[in-house]
Order: structure tokens, then C-alpha cells, then sequence
């Protein structure tokens, strides 16, 4: 039985994508406990601790169709342990005195964890390969919009007039930022977990640290300084940046929505025919995707927060909040990947509508650039005179609903420095848009050279 979004028939496809789904399935954990396994026999071998022909025995039998999935899952409910019927089941697979010597020296933590971070190294993965596409397509979006003039707001108001592009640009540079955080990572959360029953190694003796060197180095993995079993800041910080992932393309979709707003127009996430968006209202074209995207955000943002309680930890190793990793974990990175996912579909996708964009920016007749004014006339009154002025007329226009530049024609205390051709210039939108085209070029130069390629 199926039972939640992450693994639904009905729902997984708006919400999780299938590649990800795959990096935690339970085929996929399975076989990083046996590719630990491996790893550290090698690595004991390679050092003399056992036998080379055991290490050999445990590596040619560690094969997960050898494994009977419904034993270890009603194992694990029988036993309590998450690992103990593993062993048992992969230590009479290789028989012999060579299954004497799985999990030689090593804790049940150990093998977790080095699980786990096998499975986030390969989720990172995915997810830079993704956020490189993402990056590409936003970069590729603000060029083509570099001088698609629209209405800039704060508060919810028109502020000055900016481009499309710069405002992709700002997405850009932030998707950028993500895919850098995610590489300098990797030294401080792709950490090797191998340390013994209190993390001490004394089960190896003064062999501990080569094993442990080579452990990592068999798996990818770095050797950490010290037994971080206790140490949980490497997932805290991974989760925060998948968080933060997140919450970028959260604020993209939720951009969107508030931009195809009715009153608003200025862009659709995109429709095909056969699209609902409403079961009772057939003219409805909802932005279903990016509704859908701001909602996984929120329960991956929830769900990263706990990566912060699994930080106080107990003496030297304790289970209590280990165990939420297992859960938290693989959502945030299965729902991210969604997200990511569908919003590079959103992109493909993206209409933009010039002209409701330039409606807007007419909409308050001229007041969107009243600071244009007010620095012009600030040369000859200085700028608190001018403030005061712009602002009296501008509230006149405001009140009495006509363009700024008929008010401003009629007040003697600016035409008496600025002329009308100048001040029609002046009251252009299009033409203050600041250094939006430059801010463009630098988001372009700093990001442009990135490629779906895994570094």
C-alpha cells in the first residue's frame, strides 16, 4: 500500500522526481550498506587487518538480487536494529571464514551513515546537473528579455520601472550561488564514517586511521578529522542548502503567480490544451505548477528544520534524532528535485505579455518615475525642496486621477527649470531603467559558463 505523496501512483509526478526517487529507493540503500561493506574490507585488507581472500569472498557476494527484501524488512521489525539481519543475511551469503569478517571493527552507525552520505553524494549530483539546466534556461530568459520593460514594486506597489530580464537575472544569480554552496560542501558533509563502537577505533588499534583513509578513499568520500557519529552539522548544512534550493524556486513560482494574476497579466506559466484549472469554472487557466511548487516548498523547508534538533546529540552516539535522517533526508531531496523538475517545465513553457507589462507601467500615469523628476529638479532647488514639490504634485495627480506630467506643467516651481520636452523625457518609463541591462551582463559573465556537467 502506497500512502504518501513520495511514493504515490496518483500524485508522485507533480510532486517527486523519478531519478531521485530512484537515489533512495531501497535497492539503492541496500546497496551502499553493501558497497560500505565492501569499501571497508578492501581497505582492512589493503592495511593487513584480514585476510585479502576475504575481502575478495565479501566483495564477489555482494550482490543485492541475492538478498530477500521481505526477510531483512520483517527482520528489522523483529530484531529493532536496522542493520543486525543485514549482516547476518550478507554473513551467511559468503559462508566461510571470510563471512566472519563483514563489518570487521565497525559500528552499525558507521555503515548508516556512510549510506546515507553515499546517497546524498548521489543526490547532490542530480541536483547540480539540475540547477545547471535551470541556470542555463533563466540565463538564457533574462538575455531575451534584457529590454522587456515592466512595472518594479516593493510592497506590493509600482516602484521604478525594471526589465524581465533583470528580474530573471536576480533568480539567475541566486540558482548560481546554490550550485557553489553545494560544491564547497562537499568537504565538510561527503564525510566517511568509520569509527568503532564509541568512535575511538580502538577495535583496529593503531591501524584505525590507514583503514579509515582508505575506507574513504575507495568510496569518494573524505576522511573526516574526527568520529563525527555525534557530529551532525554536515546534515545540517546540507539540508539548509537544500532548503534554500527550495525556497528560490518557491519565490520564482510564487513571482509567477502573482504576476498572471488577472489584474496583472504580465506572464503565464505556460498552458497546453487539456490543462484544467478548475473543475467548475472552465475559463480558469490557474498556475497549477507553480502553485504546486510553492506547496512542496513549505514541507521541505518544515522538514529541513529538523536537521537543526538532530544537532543535540548525547554523549557519544545516540539514536533519538539519528533515526529522523532517514526520513528527512530523502524528502527534501526527492521533493526539491520535484520542484526543480517542474519548474524547469515552467520555463520551457513561460509566456510573457509585453503589452499588459506596458499598460502597467501606465497605469499610475506617469508617477512609477517621479524620482526622475525629483533628482532632475533637485540639481536646481536640492533634493529635500524637490522631494517636497515632486511629492505635492504628485499626490495632486494622484487624487485628482491625471497624468503627473499635466500637474507638473501647471506648477511654475518646475517649469521654471525644467522645460516640457524635458520633462516629458523625464516621465518615460522606458527610459529609467537604471543599470538593468548592465546587471544582466555581470549575472551572465559570472554564470554563463556553467554546462550540465557534473564537476
Amino acid at each position: 500500500m502506497k500512502s504518501s505523496v513520495l511514493d504515490s501512483d496518483l500524485l508522485r509526478g507533480i510532486f517527486v522526481s523519478e531519478e531521485m526517487r530512484e537515489v533512495f529507493s531501497d535497492d539503492s540503500l541496500l546497496q551502499k550498506w553493501l558497497d560500505a561493506w565492501i569499501a571497508l574490507a578492501k581497505a582492512e585488507a589493503d592495511v593487513g587487518v584480514i585476510p585479502k581472500f576475504a575481502a575478495e569472498e565479501i566483495e564477489k557476494k555482494a550482490d543485492i538480487n541475492d538478498f530477500d527484501r521481505e526477510i531483512i524488512r520483517k527482520g528489522i521489525v523483529d530484531t529493532t536494529h536496522p542493520l543486525i539481519v543485514q549482516i547476518r543475511e550478507f554473513t551467511k551469503s559468503v559462508g566461510g571464514k571470510a563471512g566472519g569478517y563483514i563489518h570487521w571493527g565497525a559500528t552499525t552507525q558507521d555503515i548508516m551513515d556512510t549510506a546515507v552520505v553515499l546517497q546524498i553524494k548521489q543526490a547532490q549530483e542530480v541536483l547540480v546537473k539540475q540547477l545547471k539546466q535551470f541556470l542555463k534556461k533563466l540565463l538564457q530568459l533574462a538575455d531575451e528579455h534584457a529590454e522587456t520593460v515592466m512595472p518594479g514594486r516593493t510592497h506590493g506597489q509600482h516602484a521604478l520601472p525594471i526589465t524581465l530580464g533583470y528580474k530573471i537575472a536576480i533568480w539567475a544569480d541566486e540558482i548560481g550561488k546554490h550550485i557553489e554552496r553545494l560544491e564547497a560542501g562537499k568537504e565538510r558533509y561527503l564525510l566517511g564514517s568509520f569509527g568503532g563502537a564509541a568512535g575511538t577505533l580502538a577495535s583496529i588499534h593503531d591501524d584505525g586511521l590507514a583503514v579509515q583513509k582508505r575506507f574513504c578513499e575507495y568510496l569518494g568520500l573524505v576522511q573526516p578529522t574526527i568520529t563525527w557519529h555525534v557530529q551532525r552539522d554536515g546534515f545540517a548544512e546540507f539540508a539548509s542548502i537544500i532548503a534554500m534550493i527550495s525556497g528560490t524556486i518557491g519565490k520564482i513560482a510564487n513571482e509567477i503567480i502573482n504576476l498572471q494574476k488577472s489584474e496583472i497579466g504580465e506572464m503565464e506559466e505556460g498552458f497546453k490544451m487539456g490543462q484544467v484549472g478548475s473543475s467548475t469554472m472552465p475559463h480558469k487557466r490557474n498556475p497549477m505548477i507553480c502553485e504546486y511548487v510553492v506547496g512542496l516548498t513549505r514541507v521541505v523547508q518544515r522538514n529541513a528544520s529538523l536537521s537543526f534538533d538532530a544537532m543535540i546529540q548525547e554523549h557519544e552516539r545516540d539514536m533519538t534524532f539519528w533515526t529522523t535522517e532517514w526520513s528527512y533526508l530523502p524528502q527534501i531531496c526527492m521533493l526539491t528535485s520535484g520542484g526543480l523538475e517542474q519548474m524547469q517545465g515552467v520555463l520551457e513553457r513561460f509566456i510573457v505579455y509585453p503589452d499588459n507589462m506596458e499598460r502597467n507601467l501606465n497605469l499610475l500615469q506617469g508617477l512609477i518615475v517621479s524620482e526622475n523628476l525629483m533628482l532632475s529638479l533637485g540639481e536646481f532647488v536640492g533634493r529635500g525642496e524637490a522631494h517636497d514639490i515632486v511629492y505635492e504634485v504628485s499626490m495632486k495627480a494622484f487624487e485628482e486621477k491625471k497624468s503627473l506630467i499635466d500637474v507638473v506643467l501647471t506648477d511654475e516651481r518646475i517649469t521654471n527649470h525644467i522645460s516640457e520636452e524635458e520633462a516629458r523625457k523625464l516621465l518615460e518609463p522606458k527610459n529609467y531603467i537604471g543599470l538593468c541591462k548592465t546587471f544582466i551582463s555581470r549575472v551572465e559573465e559570472k554564470w554563463g559558463d556553467q554546462d550540465t556537467s557534473i564537476n
